[in-house]
């Protein structure tokens, strides 16, 4: 279930990129798919648990989660797709994780330790790397490399977000009511250009749509919480460390984008931070 969830994220930049190019445009494209996993995730989430009722006092935590982790995550991540290649936006996700510490640490969750701030360092510089050996126009290839730390901040405080709902409700009931909310502004936002989008793009646009619905975004959420489930959030993490290097793999590949040596050494420095971030911090105990 790892295996398939890592996979299918990493085919995500790709696949992504490919629509975007062949006649989709950025939010006209991420409010149709995010209007298909509403539907998905509701009909899902109703069938397991028969309900969507949250607590009054987590409404506004909804929505703050759903305007960080799908308005400005998507806001970001089509425009920095649609600026830069997908290996660079995939490598310069990879900071993601560290992100969610800084996030956590102004939150007064955890206590960082010099480690942590040596390994958030080591991250930030293989970012700059792979920023500057990303090529094209300054005004294109770096507005699109900002973009995408801009998504991997935006997912990382979302992270941080709904860890508190995550105690109190499933995640199926969290994602469903969370992408109703997202996807609402995120229509909202994109409706110029859904109202001049021409939808006649190809049956294979559509079917490259329909797996970016279906598998990363869908299926993904069910693997990845059962896979925490059963192996523990260590492990699963682990596994979720190698996506970025996964989805350049596949971007070169595919998509047959290319990449510098400064790049490359972006990435391993991004890993290296990773890695270092393992014994990121130590817990704040809770007040009494």
């Amino acid at each position: 279930m790892l295996l398939t969830t890592v996979v299918l994220w990493s085919l995500n930049y790709t696949v992504t990129k490919y629509v975007l190019e062949h006649g989709f445009r950025p939010l006209a494209y991420s409010a149709t798919r995010y209007g298909a996993a509403v539907v998905l995730f509701a009909v899902f989430t109703f069938a397991v648990e028969r309900s969507f009722r949250v607590r009054r006092k987590d409404v506004w935590l909804i929505l703050a989660a759903a305007g960080v982790g799908i308005w400005l995550n998507q806001l970001s991540f089509v425009y920095a797709i649609k600026l830069t290649s997908a290996s660079t936006v995939a490598l310069i996700l990879g900071m993601t994780p560290i992100f969610a510490a800084l996030f956590a640490f102004a939150g007064g969750l955890e206590q960082p330790t010099r480690r942590f701030w040596l390994a958030a360092a080591v991250s930030f510089g293989g970012a700059a790397l792979v920023a500057l050996g990303s090529g094209g126009g300054l005004s294109t290839s770096l507005t699109g490399d900002a973009l995408a730390a801009a998504t991997a901040a935006t997912w990382a405080l979302y992270s941080v977000l709904v860890a508190p709902l995550m105690r109190r409700y499933s995640p199926y009931r969290i994602s469903a009511l969370v992408l109703l909310v997202g996807w609402s502004a995120v229509a909202l936002t994109g409706l110029p250009q859904l109202r001049g989008q021409n939808f006649d793009v190809g049956w294979q646009v559509w079917l490259l749509l329909a797996f970016a619905t279906l598998g990363p975004l869908f299926l993904t959420n069910i693997l990845w919480f059962r896979s925490i489930h059963r192996v523990g959030p260590s492990r699963a993490t682990l596994f979720a460390n190698i996506q970025p290097f996964v989805a350049a793999v596949f971007a070169l590949l595919l998509l047959s984008e290319r990449m510098t040596w400064l790049q490359v050494g972006g990435g391993v420095l991004i890993g290296a931070g990773i890695v270092l971030s393992r014994r990121r911090a130590s817990v704040v105990p809770a007040a009494e």
